[in-house]
């Protein structure tokens, strides 16, 4: 018997429009493919900028260190500074307390421990400046929180109100912090301390006016 044939464009109707589906669903309509290169340009950007926030953090990171560094080498010794300005100071108080007719008495021992006492006071003081601490004396300066620490106040019309007339105890410092304030009295009641510049400015102004014109 003959067989029929058989009859496959359904199917191949079918299997045509699944693949035209398939390809629907891959590419959209009016959808563009990304370019390679402008994802390559736009990654290196951002690698780009990465980098020097990077870059950034490190070179901050590095001057925190040094300057860390640099303080701990300059205020190591605070502690032991402070504490070695008591020994100064006792020193100081000992040659205070001696009278001037025992300095200026015939005793050759005496006045020997009184030169050594001086020169321990001295080195001592000395010593501690080749480490960055220095010794601050306000005496007729304008009176500073920073720098100094108000004992009393003094009436005294004669010179500039809030200077300092009398230093109790000198202060120090080290570096550029105060390793202790200096002890001072201030005046109360003069007239108030101009500032430098417009002193400056004053004597330039007089200076002006006491040249003589030129003749027209």
């Amino acid at each position: 018997m003959n067989e029929k044939p058989e009859n496959n464009s359904a199917d191949n109707t079918a299997d045509g429009k699944d693949t035209g589906a398939d390809m629907e669903t891959q590419q959209a309509p009016g959808e563009v493919e990304a370019d390679p290169f402008e994802q390559l340009a736009a990654e290196n950007e951002e690698m780009k900028d990465r980098f020097i926030r990077l870059a950034a953090d490190m070179e901050n990171l590095r001057r925190r260190t040094a300057r860390d560094v640099r303080d701990a080498r300059a205020y190591a010794i605070a502690n032991f500074a402070r504490d070695m300005l008591g020994v100064s100071d006792n020193l100081g108080r000992t040659l205070d307390a001696i009278p001037e007719e025992a300095r200026s008495g015939t005793d050759t021992g005496f006045k020997a421990l009184i030169d050594g006492v001086e020169l321990t006071a001295r080195e001592m003081l000395t010593a501690l400046e080749r480490h960055g601490v220095h010794r601050i004396e306000p005496h007729g300066e304008k009176f500073d929180p920073n720098f100094h620490q108000a004992m009393f106040e003094v009436p005294n019309a004669d010179v500039p109100n809030n200077s300092v007339i009398e230093v109790v105890q000198p202060g120090f410092v080290i570096g550029e912090r105060v390793l202790r304030p200096a002890m001072v009295g201030v005046a109360k009641g003069g007239p108030k301390m101009a500032p430098a510049n417009a002193d400056a400015g004053k004597d330039a102004t007089q200076e002006a006016d006491g040249q003589p014109e030129e003749n027209a």
